[in-house]
């Protein structure tokens, strides 16, 4: 039986690890968590927020994944909108989730990323 999602991994191309941890660390405020030696040998880097946890592998036939995403719930989405601003990450509002806040992101190789925050009444950015 299924019990939690332990991880979602994206890809990201060789030598991106420096621009990946500015992004996943200093961006989203995410904390990055050592990797096993024998995997850390393979490149990357794994980060965790809270129990979310997004590890991105190195591929060497590396595409970003343009409509496949991680699904982020955050609280305070328009503060933390502003703060994703602020340090240069896109940001594109998407209102068509009824219930939700949300918008969509990409990390530094194009990698998309959503994030969300439920409202009850469905509500609007102010």
């Amino acid at each position: 039986m299924l019990v939690a999602v332990d991880h979602v991994q994206l890809a990201a191309p060789p030598g991106s690890e420096d621009a990946l941890r500015a992004y996943y660390a200093d961006v989203l405020g995410m904390t990055e968590i050592p990797k096993p030696p024998v995997l850390a040998a393979r490149g990357g880097c794994w980060f965790r927020a809270g129990a979310v946890q997004l590890h991105l592998g190195i591929e060497d036939d590396f595409r970003p994944a343009k409509k496949a995403h991680p699904g982020l719930r955050v609280t305070g989405i328009e503060a933390y909108a502003a703060r994703l601003i602020s340090l240069g990450a896109p940001v594109t509002w998407d209102d068509n989730l009824p219930g939700h806040l949300r918008f969509y992101s990409e990390d530094p190789v194009g990698n998309r990323l959503e994030f969300l925050e439920p409202v009850s009444p469905p509500g609007r950015r102010g």
